[in-house]
């Protein structure tokens, strides 16, 4: 039961640092240079990465759930 847990931990951390990426690539679309002020480099860059974690934890979250409803759904005829 215990080692359930770590694959589940491991799964978990793995899926969020992939999504994690996926959004720093995806927001690397976006043309923020517009919207930050000048010399501010620095925190543009902050932003992106936090963006990119919210983003990517918040899309991690779903998928892992997702796969976890899929997993409980042969319970549903017992």
């Amino acid at each position: 039961m215990i080692s359930g847990f770590g694959q589940q931990a491991l799964v978990s951390i793995i899926v969020h640092l992939i999504f994690i990426a996926v959004a720093w690539y995806a927001l690397q679309a976006i043309k923020i240079d517009t919207w930050i002020k000048a010399n501010h480099v620095l925190q543009a860059r902050v932003l992106y990465v936090l963006l990119s974690i919210a983003l990517g934890s918040i899309v991690g979250n779903f998928v892992l759930d997702y796969l976890l409803w899929s997993q409980q759904l042969p319970f549903i005829l017992q």
